[in-house]
């Protein structure tokens, strides 16, 4: 099933692969008003669509994922206006980070600014090895405001953060998964294989348990041992009584593939 939006396309397949492209290609998927709307209104509803086990997210054109803010439409906004709008891409990439399924990012271009905010929203990133990536704010006078610098510090540490976002630098693709910003680079023509292969590799998995080891991760990182323990302790309990872990039981037992159905 095929979903057009204006700015958005949205496909899912029947394995339950959902792939989002960012469809504004000769804006350089740059991200506008409408963009971002269309992109929170989309992440709410995939929250709860029982079909949907995986997230690719992708830019349409061979030339950028998304290059960031749209700078056209920006020159037009008043400062409460900015303000609001990054306030709106914070709760959008939250939203996106949040979403209780896998989600990966496949960059087939350019990931600048507000783009690369976009693509460590997500849990996974596959990268054309030779296009570039980075938070290039303060080469406007600004900051990364939608997540950057929270995000990238926790990709890549905390003095190699500072050095890309202080400097601007743009990162060969290849570069950016040594420094472990992206899981994989790829040439570009391989890139859709890898981020759909990575899908169905989690498409094995049980949805429940996989929602809830995301939950565990990403709140459990944040706090100390202990407390996390405790988050992946009750996450675990949430699994015992669903029919997955039975059909799970059964499936080992039996010595075939298990047929999980999120229930």
């Amino acid at each position: 099933m095929v979903e057009q939006r204006d700015v958005l396309t949205t496909e899912v397949d029947d394995d339950g692969i959902c792939l989002v492209t960012l469809n504004r290609p000769d804006a350089m998927n740059s991200l506008n008003g409408p963009m971002v709307e269309a992109l929170g209104e989309l992440f709410y509803e995939l929250r709860y669509d029982d079909d949907v086990r995986v997230v690719i997210l992708t830019g349409a054109g061979d030339r950028a994922f998304c290059a960031g803010a749209d700078l056209k439409e920006r020159k037009t906004m008043s400062e409460s206006d900015v303000r609001r709008r990054i306030d709106d891409y914070r709760e959008v990439f939250r939203r996106i980070a949040g979403v209780p399924k896998p989600t990966i990012c496949a960059i087939n271009g350019y990931a600048f600014g507000g783009g690369l905010e976009l693509a460590m929203a997500c849990d996974l990133r596959v990268v054309a090895e030779q296009t570039k990536v980075g938070l290039t704010e303060l080469k406007l006078g600004i900051i990364p405001g939608a997540g950057g610098t929270q995000r990238l510090v926790r990709l890549v540490g905390l003095a190699r953060a500072k050095e890309l976002i202080f400097t601007g630098r743009r990162l060969p693709g290849a570069r950016a998964a040594e420094l472990g910003l992206a899981n994989y680079a790829v040439p570009t023509d391989e890139l859709m294989d890898r981020a759909r292969t990575l899908a169905e590799e989690m498409l094995t998995s049980a949805p429940i348990a996989l929602a809830q080891t995301k939950a565990a991760i990403d709140t459990g990182w944040e706090v100390d041992l202990e407390s996390g323990l405790q988050l992946e302790s009750t996450a675990y309990a949430v699994t015992i009584p669903t029919e997955d872990r039975q059909e799970g039981l059964e499936a080992f037992r039996e010595k075939r593939a298990p047929n999980f159905k999120g229930k």
